[in-house]
């Protein structure tokens, strides 16, 4: 766990948040600033910072992120009509967190990605 990394505590349970998912290697949340109806974040409980990291993932946590966030999305309800996945890696790609997260988004029809 990285002390200053708000991701670490949330998912140790040092700091608050509602979690509409987890096992032992990820757990969701809603995103503080939601750009649709849903708008969740999923991350890996171990410190990760991004994406460009993730070999430093536990190999089991690694084979078992894609079904964890498609979990996610069926158990939020958007499954059905379609959602939304972005992992955004380093500062050029709007990273604001150092810690690996998937932005599931969805509840609406999405627009294009400019």
């Amino acid at each position: 766990m990285a002390e200053d990394c708000i991701f670490c505590r949330i998912a140790a349970g040092e700091v608050p948040a509602e979690f509409v998912n987890e096992d032992e290697h990820f757990v969701a949340f809603p995103d503080l600033h939601p750009q649709a109806p849903v708008h969740l974040l999923v991350i890996p409980r171990t410190h990760v910072a991004s994406l460009d990291e993730a070999e430093a993932l536990d190999p089991a946590a690694s084979a078992g992120a894609l079904a964890f966030i498609a979990a996610t999305a069926r158990a939020a309800g958007v499954a059905k009509g379609g959602y939304r996945v972005v992992a955004n890696t380093g500062p050029d790609a709007g990273q604001e967190v150092g810690h690996l997260h998937w932005h599931v988004i969805g509840g609406k029809r999405l627009g294009g990605m400019a």
